[in-house]
């Protein structure tokens, strides 16, 4: 009898025992697996809390050698004063808007035969065939700052394909079915793009009513859904219709969310230098052209005056290495690395700018030798870019002593252009915070082209002791 009981004893103690064990590992197991999901978890601009109806006040102090009263106000037609507008629109969600369309502009690992994703890209796992084209692509603000091109990508939230994990499988050359054509973008992709500027608009709907507009609609707010849950809030307001279908101009014109919208027949043509209007629900004409023939349609425009000249609008659906080739001529002929004439946002960025190009209200007050602006940029909701360019007139560089700005001004540049002064004035909310990000991605991962992102970003900021100490860390 006390056998049994010691036997007993002796059981419950190794079974509690052996449970608690399992506890032990289950949980830590499942701390683990939380910490994997946390790292997983990409970081993305919190669009959803950026700034709105913004009042930017500047305060320069000149030399007293030029008299104030002069001085006029305005906001010119492009951002930077470029002289004509690329837009290029990546319809069919793509995979190849991200791995050669955004990596070919910001310098990123290229293939001629594979395809890759952000979670390859983190982790240093690549296709066997990768290269570089050496350099980012895009303009300057006008005054030395680099301004990468940027383009519009669509988006197929209801698909689920969209919420795919990629496999990493860092040095395993066995096999490269990882790099396989994926069905589209995945979600880590599409913010990863964000982050760096690029539109997202709506495309095809799961719906077979595709020529009712109301079940188009309905479409839409389910895919709006999609949309600001995965990208924190952020939502789509660009329609690039698909197939011809007219009945998705119906019904985008329907909701109001979708504020501009891009086709290829049945289109207006936009004069962006004698664009009169906010643009608000208006069907921009675009081209399917090959590298060749677009390239000969911006040589074409090119000969008109800028007043004359139509914005030079492409549609595209998969990108290959030959429209890595076609963008690395763009830079190196009307870009940063060329005569720096063109400016080539998204068609989103394009739509604000031209919004607050006609919506916005400039105020001057004279104190002596110091000039008071204020700039107002009314915006309505789910606006991302309060970014402008204002050109003084009969001011220029040479007579200004120092130029200081309000908390509202995030980011600031400014240089002569033509008889007058140009400021290029950003108000996002949470530029500083963005540059941190890249500048910890670059501490943690020393690569030349996170240094390079972390410079790019760095330099989008005001000058400031902040500034100054993010450069610092990069050094």
């Amino acid at each position: 009898m006390k056998m049994h009981i010691i036997s007993l004893v002796t059981y419950v103690l190794v079974s509690t025992l052996f449970i608690s064990c399992i506890k032990k590992i289950d949980l830590s197991e499942k701390q683990e697996e939380e910490q994997k999901e946390k790292e997983e978890i990409a970081y993305i601009y919190p669009f959803k809390s950026e700034s709105h109806d913004i009042t930017a006040e500047l305060v320069i102090k000149t030399d007293g050698k030029i008299d104030l009263k002069e001085i006029e106000a305005k906001i010119p037609p492009l951002k930077y004063n470029k002289s004509w507008l690329f837009l290029l629109t990546q319809d069919d969600c793509s995979q190849t808007a991200y791995c050669n369309t955004w990596a070919a502009i910001h310098g990123k690992p290229l293939s001629s035969k594979y395809y890759y994703d952000a979670a390859h890209l983190k982790a240093g796992d690549l296709p066997p065939d990768n290269y570089n084209l050496g350099k980012t692509l895009g303009c300057t603000d006008g005054s030395g700052n680099e301004v990468r091109f940027s383009f519009t990508t669509t988006l197929a939230p209801e698909w689920e394909w969209m919420n795919a994990k990629p496999s990493v499988q860092v040095g395993f050359t066995q096999n490269y079915y990882r790099f396989y054509m994926k069905s589209g973008l995945i979600w880590n992709n599409v913010i990863e793009m964000v982050n760096y500027g690029v539109g997202i608009a709506f495309h095809n709907v799961k719906t077979s009513m595709v020529h009712n507009p109301d079940s188009i609609k309905a479409h839409y707010i389910t895919s709006q859904g999609f949309i600001s849950d995965k990208l924190s809030g952020r939502i789509c307001k660009v329609l690039t219709e698909p197939d011809g279908n007219k009945t998705y101009v119906e019904a985008a014109l329907a909701y109001d969310p979708i504020r501009i919208m891009t086709a290829q027949n049945e289109a207006s043509t936009l004069y962006p230098f004698k664009t009169t209007n906010d643009l608000y629900k208006q069907l921009l004409n675009r081209f399917f052209y090959t590298t060749e023939q677009a390239k000969e349609y911006i040589r074409s425009e090119l000969q008109k005056s800028k007043e004359e000249r139509a914005a030079i609008q492409i549609g595209v659906h998969k990108t290959d290495p030959a429209w890595a080739q076609f963008l690395l001529w763009l830079n190196n002929t009307y870009g940063k690395d060329g005569d720096d004439s063109v400016w080539s946002p998204s068609l989103e960025e394009y739509y604000e700018y031209n919004y607050y190009r006609i919506h916005s209200v400039i105020r001057k007050q004279l104190i002596g030798n110091t000039l008071k602006l204020t700039v107002t940029l009314p915006s309505k909701a789910h606006f991302y870019y309060p970014s402008i360019t204002v050109n003084l007139g009969h001011l220029q560089k040479q007579h200004i002593i120092s130029i200081v700005s309000g908390n509202t001004v995030s980011g600031l540049s400014y240089a002569d252009h033509n008889n007058g002064l140009m400021l290029n004035i950003d108000c996002r909310r949470f530029l500083p915070d963005h540059a941190i990000h890249y500048v910890r991605k670059y501490e943690s991962d020393q690569t030349v082209s996170n240094r390079n992102d972390a410079l790019y970003f760095i330099n989008q900021l005001k000058d400031s002791d902040k500034k100054n100490e993010l450069l610092k860390r990069i050094k």
